[in-house]
């Protein structure tokens, strides 16, 4: 068995060779899209032109409830981006938050679903290093990044389900957020509820952490009422890290995120400004109404963001579409049932003809697509 240090090496290297590969000129897939905005994807009449508004059939792609254990309460929410393992380039990648029982923060079952309505979940993992997943990103290479909040730490998977590592400890703190970043210089982003810092985990012969914000706003909630900065989005073509704030109603901007350094932003009391070494590159895209407790985010091929709301009183849940300069461009509820249904959220496509917004409905224990 090899030893955690071998094991981050080998989890490293696998994922930088991944990269290097895509960088030999082949062509990123439609489906990286929703980790990794592509520059050719802007060529849209209007620089605030709403998708969302486009977006005008729904439709149930599967149940998100795992085949063997029952589990129930998909949060996370991701998109294969290669055939690796247990997925097929374009799978949708599901965990859940709950158990059988229906328990808030008791789930760690990872399931994979193909993108077309009618599909059933597969299971992928079930691992208790996962208890409480509620964020998930895959590298290039398919292997599984999570973000488990009762487990209190980061499982590192392989692409068939495997654990590979178990990052845990200082500087993770009930994790509630993650994202890959295929950079320059390719990083996970990964947030935490438990103090409110997002941290960037360097891939390379072994990983390094830094602590690129802190001072976002926590409301210590317990599972299943749990605010703090999360719905991480990356935007390759700017360089840029978006994270969503429940617990004030923000949406904030990292630009050069890549480049901030550890102890880089401190956002103050509020969430609506920063200091720090790097503060000049965090801004506030958006704040208030109508965002109403946003847990979790997408970014769409034109650079505009998604925000799905989980407080709403009079029982809706409202996505709410952003463009980059922080415009409210259009809003939509998905589900008139209790409010709480919209956790893991993911786009697709290169262009607003071919768009695909899917999201984790809780209400029902499914996934769903918003499409044209």
């Amino acid at each position: 068995m090899m030893s955690s240090h071998m094991q981050r090496i080998a989890v490293a290297a696998a994922v930088m060779v991944a990269i290097a590969g895509c960088r030999g000129g082949g062509v990123v897939p439609p489906q990286a899209t929703s980790f990794t905005s592509q520059p050719a994807a802007r060529a849209f009449p209007d620089k605030e032109f709403s998708i969302l508004k486009t977006l005008k059939k729904e439709a149930v792609i599967g149940s998100t409830v795992d085949p063997k254990y029952g589990q129930l309460n998909p949060y996370g929410l991701t998109v294969a981006p290669a055939t690796t393992g247990d997925f097929t380039k374009g799978d949708l990648v599901v965990c859940n938050f709950n158990d059988k029982a229906n328990v808030q923060g008791t789930g760690f079952t990872i399931v994979a679903l193909h993108p077309t309505p009618g599909s059933k979940p597969s299971l992928v993992s079930h691992s208790k290093t996962l208890l409480g997943c509620d964020a998930l990103a895959l590298g290039s290479a398919d292997d599984i990044w999570a973000a488990a909040f009762s487990a209190n730490d980061n499982p590192v998977l392989s692409a068939t389900g495997k654990l590979v590592d178990d990052i845990k400890g200082r500087p993770f703190d009930h994790p509630f957020g993650q994202i890959f970043a295929a950079a320059k210089s390719p990083a996970f982003y990964e947030s935490n509820a438990g103090v409110g810092t997002v941290v960037r985990i360097n891939l390379g012969s072994k990983f390094t952490y830094d602590v690129i914000a802190k001072g976002f706003a926590v409301n210590h909630g317990k599972p299943g009422s749990i605010f703090g900065p999360s719905g991480l989005a990356y935007d390759a073509a700017i360089d840029t890290l978006y994270v969503v704030d429940g617990t004030n109603n923000t949406v904030v901007a990292f630009s050069k995120v890549s480049s901030i350094p550890n102890g880089g932003i401190i956002v103050e009391k509020g969430g609506l400004k920063f200091r720090g070494p790097s503060a000049r590159d965090a801004r506030v895209i958006f704040s208030g109404a109508p965002l109403d407790g946003p847990i979790s985010s997408a970014l769409l091929p034109n650079g505009n963001l998604v925000v799905g709301n989980t407080s709403n009183p009079s029982g809706q849940n409202v996505m709410v579409e952003l463009s980059r300069s922080g415009k409210v461009l259009a809003t939509r509820n998905v589900d008139r049932g209790a409010a709480g249904s919209i956790f893991g959220m993911v786009a697709t496509g290169r262009s607003a003809a071919d768009t695909k917004l899917y999201f984790n409905d809780d209400n029902h224990n499914d996934l769903r697509v918003l499409e044209r």
